[in-house]
């Protein structure tokens, strides 16, 4: 991803970014002890630095924050480097710049002058200005994306700083953040929504908190600040608080703990997180994972290949190298069909909830007398337990000669079991997949089953993405390429049709080839959702339920995630089954066929789900 379109992920209120962790606490990790300027080391020691943003960058952190926190006048000037400000400002920057390449943003990194300002102190407001512009223009020069204002306690000084940032580039984000104590307030009495407000008005693009205390407390700040800005926030916590363990303060919050409380913040609100002290490349590589079923285009964790910086010193990239993906048409019976345009037909069948697979598979034979193109096996649907998807399509394609499109759901294998699940399946000759994250187990008959969720149908695709280029999920070549046919769901009904929208092209940037719908009852809602979708388009395969009974209606409408019914519908069901059982089944097919002819100018094909397996009444919406 380019930095232009980073930036604009940093800015779009709807859009998770995921920074890196503690620098300090990497470099004490290496030796450097707390009474040298860590700042000065971007000069001193510019491979320690670089070695440690390439360490947050393979992790998988989307931007890396600068070595420069304490790097203003007034702080150096201990060190006796005041005069050094724009020299180790500028190194920073491009240390980052050089570890990030164009694919990470860099952030520049600006922390408080640790004095108090006038009234209260012998600096004024003009002096802050100035110490905070100079800090910023090194940091510009560079290379910095944004300027990120962090560790503030004091509302007066963080206006200061904004100030400067203004004065220095008015085009340039800002992120800017204060921090709290365990109170929840900062140590001059401002509470979330005082600091919200207050940061809301500067108008910085991104407001939030970092440091000083752990997840659980920035989380319950962060859940008020939501309340009274619009602005997007931020949120970057202490890997818990600071013990003393044999002499040492050490920050005891597992990566594990991290990852929980990502994803809480997230949830809440956060669309900027990080850490901050304590935290480490394990912490950030963690809570990647962790808000990954909410945010799965994250790139997540590669592992570190050797580049060479200009100066020729090594550093750490995460760009893997695959082969061509064999092409779509190729791959398949249906998908050369779908690429050459023609209209496809196919029919679900739920498989069996026994070792019996006889009447699937006489079924699947009637199907492919009738000339169906493809029969759709869905993966545990309702959370229920039933043959495995993957070795049913194996039985259909081995026994029948029926191509399959075989559904696979997130929700019941850790990542390493759906990668042994997919090689082996491309590996037996199965080519069409449809990519799901899977109904929760609560609710089946299994209640207290537990879900993985590793993953959601977004990750999933990606992973299968990288498979056809010959990769695995951390960037290792795999050898010769998988051949799969990428589908995605998507239900043009959904209850947030914007959200929907903005999945469903996270589904394609990730590398669907080709969708089928949830049933559909509303014409005009399809076509209304279709209208609406951003290019690139896809083909799209809309789903058709033949109904056989308004309890049947009322079950899809009430009880199955993401199907919608009309009440039209439902009331011609209920007339038709105020008459006859059969009366019932045949309006139902009637609906379907009217279903399949409406929407039939606007799709690729149709996926006519067997209720009940009576895969006849499937073959009757098709007509004689």
């Amino acid at each position: 991803m380019s930095r232009d379109a980073l930036r604009q992920r940093l800015v779009d209120p709807d859009t998770v970014l995921m920074f890196d962790g503690a620098m300090g606490t990497m470099l004490y990790a290496r030796g450097v002890f707390i009474n040298q300027c860590y700042d000065e080391l971007n000069l001193r020691a510019p491979d320690l630095v670089r070695e440690i943003h390439s360490a947050y960058i393979a992790a998988g952190a989307e931007a890396i924050e600068t070595n420069s926190f304490g790097a203003n006048r007034i702080k150096l000037t201990p060190f006796g480097l005041q005069d050094d400000v724009t020299a180790i400002n500028t190194a920073a920057a491009r240390l980052a710049r050089e570890a990030a390449g164009d694919s990470r943003l860099v952030a520049g990194a600006v922390g408080p002058l640790g004095v108090r300002l006038e009234p209260y102190g012998p600096t004024s407001l003009d002096e802050a200005h100035d110490a905070f512009a100079e800090q910023m223009q090194g940091l510009k020069a560079g290379g910095a994306d944004c300027f990120l204002l962090e560790t503030f306690w004091d509302l007066d000084e963080i206006a200061q700083a904004m100030r400067a940032a203004r004065s220095v580039d008015p085009a340039m984000p800002v992120i800017a953040q204060m921090t709290i104590g365990l109170d929840g307030l900062t140590t001059f009495g401002a509470s979330p929504e005082t600091i919200a407000q207050h940061l809301d008005a500067l108008g910085a693009e991104v407001i939030g908190l970092n440091c000083s205390v752990g997840p659980q407390t920035i989380l319950e700040a962060i859940e008020k600040m939501a309340t009274v800005t619009a602005r997007k926030l931020s949120a970057m916590p202490n890997a818990g608080m600071p013990r003393e363990v044999g002499g040492r303060h050490m920050y005891m919050a597992s990566p594990e703990y991290m990852a929980t409380y990502a994803r809480h913040l997230v949830q809440a609100g956060a669309k900027v997180v990080g850490g901050c002290c304590g935290t480490t490349p394990d912490h950030i590589k963690a809570m990647i994972e962790g808000i990954r079923p909410l945010v799965p285009r994250l790139a997540g964790a590669h592992p570190a290949t050797p580049r060479a910086t200009p100066s020729g010193t090594p550093v750490v990239t995460v760009k893997p190298v695959g082969v061509p993906p064999v092409p779509f048409a190729e791959r398949s019976r249906l998908a050369g069909k779908i690429s050459r345009g023609e209209f496809v037909t196919s029919v679900e069948i739920v498989p069996p909830r026994g070792v019996d697979a006889s009447r699937m598979i006489a079924d699947c034979a009637a199907l492919k007398s009738a000339g169906v193109d493809a029969v759709n096996v869905p993966d545990g649907p309702r959370a229920q337990s039933r043959m495995g998807a993957m070795l049913c399509s194996v039985l259909i394609e081995q026994q029948v000669g029926l191509e399959t499109v075989c559904h696979y759901a997130c929700r019941d294998r850790n990542l390493l079991g759906m990668l042994s699940d997919l090689l082996g399946g491309a590996a037996i000759g199965l080519r069409n997949i449809l990519l799901i994250t899977g109904d929760p187990p609560k609710m089946g008959p299994y209640p207290d089953a537990t879900a993985v969720f590793d993953i959601d149908a977004i990750g999933l695709t990606n992973l299968v993405r990288n498979l056809n280029h010959g990769l695995d999920p951390g960037g290792n070549a795999i050898g010769a390429p998988t051949r799969y046919a990428i589908g995605v769901g998507v239900n043009p009904a959904a209850v947030d049709p914007a959200l929907e929208r903005r999945r469903f092209a996270w589904k394609i940037e990730a590398g669907a080839e080709y969708a089928i719908t949830q049933p559909v009852f509303d014409v005009a809602q399809l076509e209304h959702f279709l209208a609406r979708m951003d290019e690139p388009r896809l083909p799209i395969i809309a789903g058709i339920w033949p109904l056989v009974s308004v309890r049947n209606a009322e079950f899809l409408a009430n009880e199955v995630p993401g199907v919608v019914v009309p009440e039209s519908v439902i009331t011609r069901m209920r007339r038709a089954n105020e008459r006859s059982r059969e009366h019932a089944v045949q309006e139902g097919i009637a609906i379907a066929r009217e279903m399949f002819e409406a929407v039939r100018g606007s799709v690729q094909g149709v996926q006519v789900s067997a209720p009940f397996g009576k895969v006849e009444l499937a073959l009757r919406v098709f007509g004689d």
